[in-house]
């Protein structure tokens, strides 16, 4: 089990990108097309002057039933032990246990 205080800080992380996330997306446009070299700097400044939890790269995956940050499983966002206790108790619909 992680620290609360863990889960609560990568809540507040989603919760940021969330917010300044079309903001990010026009600066990022306007650093890719920008006409003259001077638009370009204002708007890698502009872009720099965000907070940094703002960047979607700070959220970190974690399992949906404990916040373990470690050992990630995507496809049905656990970690990978909590996956295997969930498939050998037949929980996770459509995951089979491999044999051959």
């Amino acid at each position: 089990m992680a620290k609360k205080s863990k889960i609560a800080a990568n809540e507040r992380r989603k919760q940021v990108v969330a917010r300044y996330a079309e903001r990010r997306a026009d600066l990022k446009e306007t650093i890719r097309t920008a006409a003259t070299p001077e638009e370009r700097d204002a708007a890698v400044r502009a872009l720099s002057r965000l907070p940094r939890d703002a960047s979607p790269v700070r959220v970190r995956n974690r399992d949906q039933v404990d916040g373990r940050p470690r050992g990630y499983v995507g496809k049905v966002g656990l970690s990978r032990i909590n996956l295997r206790t969930m498939a050998h108790r037949g929980e996770l619909p459509g995951i089979t246990k491999s044999s051959w």
